[in-house]
């Protein structure tokens, strides 16, 4: 029988030492300072067995969400699985730049929510604005009401693709965090990304802004006057996007860098009626 010292240093040896640590204690149910205040206890042979499973699904790739089913994304626990985007931090700065622009008593449009995260942060956060969100995929749709009941987030779950399931509706704000990596990228076969719904991370576009042009190009007929767009992409499009929106009648547009100073968030206020 291993010692969990033991443990560590073989599932450390496979997969790094912060995934060893993260997925040892995840099976444990106990936090990471456990670990290491106790290195000579005993392990059961199904903790064991456990063990060995979760590791060798790690170093095969399997993103350590998958194996966790769940990621932390803006102070809140979501459940997690396969048909579904893991939820990145880069995509708190979308949330936030949501949150400083949102009024009482006003609705936000969250179009392809995946788990839910954006929309269920914005709801919970939030709590007197009214959210909808939508997305093409039934299966993500299921994981975010789950994630919805479980955080308390009152959201109105739509069906369907980008402003398909709310057709004639008009809000105050709509936000998205849509796939934008280019059809041909080479990441889309590596790593964590090779696990991930590929609809979720590509619309399979040569430049990945495919979804963000449509997008952008319906906005208008589902915004307040006065309404914001917020939109997430890729490290290299906010010149094209910026240029999308100002072609589709945008004003006030800005463009925010996550924390690894990248460009990653851009947006602007539709004026007309």
């Amino acid at each position: 029988m291993l010692t969990l010292k033991a443990a560590l240093e073989e599932a450390t040896a496979a997969i790094g030492r912060v995934d060893a640590h993260v997925l040892v204690a995840h099976l444990l149910g106990v936090n990471r300072s456990y670990l290491i205040a106790n290195p000579m206890r005993v392990l059961t042979e199904t903790e064991d067995a456990r063990i060995d499973m979760l590791v060798a699904q790690r170093a095969i790739g399997r993103p350590v969400a998958h194996l966790l089913e769940q990621r932390e994304f803006y102070g809140r626990m979501f459940a997690i699985s396969p048909d579904v985007l893991i939820p990145r931090p880069e995509t708190e700065v979308l949330v936030e730049k949501a949150l400083s622009l949102l009024a009482a008593q006003t609705s936000v449009l969250d179009l392809g929510t995946g788990c839910g995260a954006i929309a269920i942060t914005l709801a919970c956060e939030h709590p007197d604005i009214a959210v909808t969100a939508t997305d093409s995929s039934e299966p993500a749709l299921d994981v975010a009401r789950r994630n919805a009941q479980a955080l308390g987030g009152a959201v109105e779950w739509r069906a369907g693709s980008w402003f398909e399931p709310i057709a004639g509706r008009r809000f105050a704000m709509i936000v998205s965090n849509p796939p934008y990596v280019a059809g041909s990228d080479p990441h889309l076969g590596q790593g964590d990304l090779r696990f991930e719904p590929q609809p979720a991370l590509t619309d399979g576009s040569a430049d990945g802004l495919a979804s963000i042009r449509a997008i952008v190009a319906g906005a208008p007929a589902h915004l307040e006057p006065g309404g914001w767009l917020v939109v997430e992409h890729g490290y290299d499009q906010r010149d094209a996007v910026a240029g999308l929106l100002k072609e589709a009648g945008f004003d006030d547009m800005f463009s925010i860098a996550d924390l690894a100073g990248i460009p990653r968030v851009g947006g602007g206020r539709f004026n007309r009626n």
